[in-house]
């Protein structure tokens, strides 16, 4: 079994998030539990650095929150006027033309869109809160873990506005589109039991039990071989966008591809 995160010298640690990476796992923790590790532009891009920060060997990356929230979602303070000390805050983007305010908004979601790249497998372990931004950065993820006391709710809508932060896509892909628009219009928390049903989480266990849980999911997935996985995880991520013959298609060769290079004459 890995070293536990805690234990390793960190490769990042800064804004609210730390990276730590033992051999093939790596582990993201968000680390302000004093404010339910509440989300701001400062984190978001801790967290694009730490996945530019990976090293080629990791092959997992576990997302986690210290305390009891895993992110009760973003900072109160970027919804009042003052706002965050030299980050804009929601009346000054209003004010920025069409192409400043997509620009601003496709930055911050740099830190929710590395977490489903090919070469590495990511797993969210979540108790608590994970709200709006934490909900959002849950499904960032190709797998949850959660805690039985977990509370996901996308509360966006509720304060008028949208979910931004590239939830939509796998909340949808995830429940169907009538539940995503049922949990993120009414805002309603979503709990452990409904989570799995709905394939929103891949498993529930005891809170005490969380972390062990994802280890152990980690290295069931770090057993198989690394090139099987990443050529799995690709084709399954394809398959929405192809119909079936292209889908039979895309096995076929990513099958060749795995044949020749288990059979030493791949490229």
């Amino acid at each position: 079994m890995a070293t536990p995160a805690q234990d390793l010298a960190p490769v990042l640690d800064k804004d609210g998030v730390r990276l730590t990476v033992d051999d093939a796992l790596a582990t993201v923790t968000l680390t302000n539990p004093a404010k339910r590790n509440a989300q701001s532009p400062a984190l978001w891009r801790a967290l694009i650095e730490a996945g530019r920060l990976l090293p080629g060997s990791v092959r997992v990356v576990m997302l986690r929150g210290e305390g009891k929230s895993f992110s009760a979602g973003l900072d109160r303070q970027m919804f009042t006027p003052e706002g965050i000390p030299g980050e804009p805050n929601f009346i000054d983007l209003a004010h920025r033309d069409d192409a400043e305010i997509d620009a601003t908004i496709a930055q911050y979601q740099e830190a929710f869109t590395w977490w489903r790249r090919n070469d590495i497998v990511s797993v969210a372990a979540v108790q608590g809160h994970a709200i709006g931004a934490g909900f959002q950065l849950a499904l960032a993820c190709d797998l949850r873990v959660v805690a039985d006391d977990v509370q996901f709710a996308m509360r966006e809508t509720s304060l008028g506005l949208v979910p931004d932060l590239t939830g939509t896509y796998p909340l949808v892909g995830l429940v169907g589109y009538a539940r995503a628009l049922e949990i993120c219009a009414t805002g309603r928390f979503v709990d452990a039991r409904e989570s799995v049903a709905s394939g929103l989480a891949n498993l529930a266990v005891p809170a005490a039990e969380l972390d062990a849980a994802a280890r152990d999911l980690a290295a069931a997935l770090l057993a198989a071989p690394r090139d099987a996985v990443v050529e799995t995880k690709a084709l399954l991520k394809g398959a929405v966008d192809r119909t079936y013959d292209e889908q039979r298609a895309a096995e076929r060769a990513a099958q060749a591809r795995r044949l020749r290079d288990l059979a030493g004459i791949g490229e």
